[in-house]
């Protein structure tokens, strides 16, 4: 049968369009979307309108062929070809013509068509912007990922009439059967348009996408989101703002909510020791939480967590959040997100179950609120004391320190700058840890700081002061020549206990580490205006009787004083803060989740940063090189030392031994656990370095000239006595010590010593400063602290040891305020073995303690198998 289009059948054209074009044809056709306009033999004029509700026309020719229609359609969409626009016409026309429809008003075989002109009209730019999201499956990542493509399309309205693409052509709109519409484009105008575009950075998208879906117009893109969201901020109120119309598709990725302003909010408790804190943003009236936006935007995006990654994001660029409550979104600038990202780093370390829309902070970590001030105007409500108290503590430097009369004593301006910080944190209430280097007078500046509190009527308590046994008389002394108004009480002594009975009437207390644990119950029995650790790295280990007795204490103040706070690793420093601020660093569990682990095993340089930022306003850490520029020169050098002969055989044979019990030993439990064979074997090779008389005492066949590096010392001192030298000698070993006294005594070289056995620890010192002594032999356990031996100019380290703070400090027992002469130090170091690979472990400490306490960063640390291996390697032959 003849094909006829007044009696049309889908069957015979269907092949000709795909599938989804037809499928949607079908849906428009049922939702009467087409409007059919003429029909002239075999062809259809019709027009739809789209899912924009932009009216589209369509011009189709119907072929007949032998198997069925040919269809060629055209239509104003930008498919433009046998779309789904031409599917629903035809889909129309067969329905009506079941319906019986009367289409002889359509048709119109010879009928001429008037045509009127509309020129002369300036085009008004309409932009229409859109999104669309689909997953699709990722080869290379192996799992499905989601992909969201935005879109911009330019279009050209003249008078109500829809104009678009480079083309140019005049638009050709039927009004009625009878009537054209011509419109005449103005070229050069649109052309100026869409170079309004270019200029702003979008350019012609390449690629067909549904972020539009077929909306009309010159379909733009940009390529990333941060110039999607400099487009929408900054671009479109011009736009707005020079006429242009813009439309936003309702899921339009970046049709952006205003931000009104930013608040934050701060509940103090009734007891003071804590805060919360709530920030966030009002849009159109509606408080906004930001905390759990911003954990969601870390967990979507982790280099947020990345204080360096952040720092490189300039303050104008923003970042857009979705908003949970509203179901909205927001571009936050990077000037308010990186005040906010460092100040609340920990909020983030914990699981996404712990975080709602406050963060509870501990009122020692309050000066972070001050950086959260930076950027855009920040609404404060609520806090003032707390706030007060944050600005207060930030302005501690600035801070002028009153200077108690009757101080027989001219503190230098850092030492001023020490009083005032520890005059500050009295009024505030908080402690702190004065980490001066060694030899910068931390004794002084705390006995001012007592003497001030004294005359200011605040010591109604008395100050406790805990310190090793070996400085007691130090503290007597310094009391005694610098504050003799004070009234000063040292517990030590098998008849300490009948003073117990004084405490209350006298301003300073002394005793020591060794007695606190026993003495703690008397002690615990009176409350005190201070309590003060001198050399405080003696509560290093949290779970020792000592720092668990110095937690027991009532005091309104606590102070620690150390030149090394960090010795091994940052748990010590959590000991010291947990006696000056309990649970303010978390207990030690969480301090190792959050901050040693990273730090430490990972070199995790935000979580150093942080740790940093927490810790500074109560570090007060002065270097030497830094405030005594009146201090003469300090000179470090090694002094190479080879091994004799019977040395190396011995160290050879006992390394073998060692290195095959070590390996043993860590086989069968594992690194960790093998600790101390591992130290036992190092200990015995450092022995062999120093004199194997360490090794075997009873054995009569060895002397002093089988050790090379007593025999190197021996000729050392011979030269540096000749120049006229004083000597401090430190060791590891007091055996060494003693075998060494045992030459000088040979030599007839006056000398004096001082170990952990020595009872009377003033009179060598006492005699040494006079001047009647060329030597100081110390034990570096006992003279690593406490001492002025300034009329020493020479230090020499026997043997190294792993921490290079303790022979700082032992070296600063000549290097220190009131030295007037040059400083040598020689570390005296057997080639190749053991010592010079223990020289590679103490710079690994060194930099753990400087990206801490001063804010540096630090390189990886850990005892590792290939540390260990380096330090059982062979001697080099």
């Amino acid at each position: 049968m003849a094909l006829n289009i007044l009696q049309l059948s889908q069957d015979n054209w269907r092949s000709t369009f795909d599938a989804g074009h037809f499928r949607r044809g079908l849906g428009y056709a049922e939702e009467t979307r087409s409007t059919l306009l003429n029909l002239t033999d075999n062809n259809l004029l019709a027009s739809c309108k789209g899912s924009s509700g932009q009216i589209y026309q369509q011009r189709i020719k119907l072929f007949p062929t032998a198997h069925g229609w040919s269809i060629n359609g055209h239509c104003s969409c930008p498919v433009g070809y046998n779309c789904k626009h031409v599917a629903a016409a035809l889909l129309t026309l067969e329905r009506q013509q079941k319906s019986a429809v009367d289409h002889s008003a359509l048709i119109t075989p010879s009928q001429k068509v008037a045509e009127q002109r509309l020129e002369g009209i300036m085009p008004k730019p309409i932009l229409s912007l859109g999104s669309h999201a689909r997953v699709h499956f990722d080869a290379r990542k192996g799992r499905m990922q989601e992909q969201t493509q935005h879109r911009a399309a330019l279009a050209f309205d003249y008078q109500g009439h829809l104009a678009y693409g480079r083309q140019g052509k005049d638009l050709l709109i039927r009004q009625q059967p009878d009537l054209n519409l011509r419109v005449i484009r103005d070229a050069s105008a649109e052309s100026l348009l869409r170079k309004r575009l270019t200029d702003m950075g979008l350019s012609i998208a390449l690629r067909q996408s549904e972020a539009l879906g077929e909306h009309p117009g010159e379909h733009f893109e940009l390529p990333n989101e941060a110039t999607w969201l400099r487009f929408v901020d900054n671009h479109l109120p011009t736009l707005r703002a020079e006429g242009w119309k813009i439309e936003m598709q309702p899921g339009f990725h970046y049709n952006l909510a205003q931000i009104d302003h930013w608040y934050a909010d701060i509940e103090e408790s009734a007891e003071h020791d804590w805060f919360d804190l709530e920030l966030g943003i009002t849009i159109e009236g509606q408080r906004v939480s930001l905390l759990p936006v911003l954990l969601q935007a870390i967990r979507r995006t982790p280099w947020l967590l990345n204080g360096e990654a952040v720092a490189q994001r300039q303050d104008e660029e923003m970042l857009l959040v979705s908003l949970t409550q509203t179901d909205q979104r927001v571009a936050l600038p990077f000037a308010r997100l990186k005040p906010m990202l460092a100040t609340l780093g920990e909020l983030f370390f914990r699981e996404p179950g712990e975080v709602n829309n406050k963060i509870r902070l501990p009122r020692a970590d309050a000066p972070r609120l001050n950086r959260l001030g930076d950027g855009p105007p920040l609404e404060w409500n609520g806090g003032e004391p707390i706030r007060s108290f944050a600005h207060r503590l930030q302005a501690l430097p600035e801070f002028k320190a009153k200077v108690p009369r009757d101080l027989n004593a001219k503190l230098r301006p850092y030492q001023v700058q020490g009083l005032a910080w520890m005059q500050a944190l009295s009024e505030l209430e908080m402690g702190g840890l004065l980490a001066d280097d060694m030899g910068l007078g931390k004794t002084l500046q705390t006995l001012a700081h007592i003497l001030g509190e004294k005359q200011a009527g605040r010591l109604q308590q008395p100050a406790l002061i805990v310190m090793p046994t070996s400085l007691i008389p130090n503290w007597q002394d310094e009391a005694a020549r610098f504050a003799p108004s004070l009234r000063v009480l040292a517990l030590h002594g098998s008849k300490r206990r009948s003073l117990f009975k004084l405490i209350d009437q006298h301003d300073v207390v002394l005793t020591t580490y060794a007695l606190l644990p026993r003495d703690l119950k008397a002690l615990s029995a009176h409350n005190y205006r201070l309590m003060i650790l001198d050399e405080a790295q003696n509560i290093k280990n949290p779970r020792s009787k000592t720092a668990i007795a110095a937690g027991q204490i009532r005091a309104r103040q606590r102070l620690c004083l150390t030149g090394t706070p960090l010795e091994n690793h940052l748990g010590e420093l959590w000991s010291l803060f947990n006696f000056l601020m309990p649970d303010w660093l978390g207990d030690a569990k969480s301090f190792s989740r959050d901050y040693r682990t990273p730090i430490e095993k990972q070199g995790n340089e935000q979580r150093l940063a942080h740790l940093h930022g927490r810790i500074k306003p109560f570090v007060l850490r002065r270097k030497k090189q830094d405030v005594t520029r009146e201090l003469p020169p300090k000179t470090e050098m090694t002094y190479w030392v080879d091994l004799s002969a019977a040395q190396r055989d011995r160290y050879e044979a006992l390394r073998l031994a060692m290195d095959k019990k070590v390996r043993a030993e860590i086989s069968r439990q594992g690194l960790a656990r093998s600790q101390i064979v591992i130290l036992e074997a190092l200990l015995r090779l450092r022995q062999a370095c120093c004199d194997l008389r360490l090794l075997d005492e009873s054995d009569p066949s060895l002397k002093s000239s089988d050790s090379g590096k007593l025999s190197a010392l021996l000729s050392m001192l011979e030269q540096l006595f000749a120049e006229g030298r004083k000597v401090l000698l430190f060791s590891q070993f007091t055996s060494m010590l003693a075998l060494i006294e045992t030459e000088l005594i040979a030599r007839n070289i006056s000398y004096v010593k001082l170990t952990g056995s020595t009872q009377d620890r003033r009179t060598p010192v006492e005699q040494f400063q006079a001047g009647d002594h060329s030597i100081f032999l110390i034990s570096l356990k006992a003279g690593g602290a406490g001492l002025n031996l300034t009329a020493a100019d020479t230090v020499i380290h026997f043997d190294p040891w792993w921490n290079p703070a303790s022979e700082a400090q032992a070296s600063d027992r000549a290097y220190r305020i009131g030295q007037d002469k040059p400083v040598f130090v020689y570390k005296m170091i057997t080639r190749g073995s053991v010592e010079e690979k223990i020289q590679h472990l103490q710079q690994a400490k060194a930099n753990l303690a400087r990206g801490v306490l001063d804010g540096g960063s630090q390189a990886k640390w850990q005892l590792t198998e290939e540390d260990l291996q380096a330090l059982l390697e062979p001697l080099a032959p």
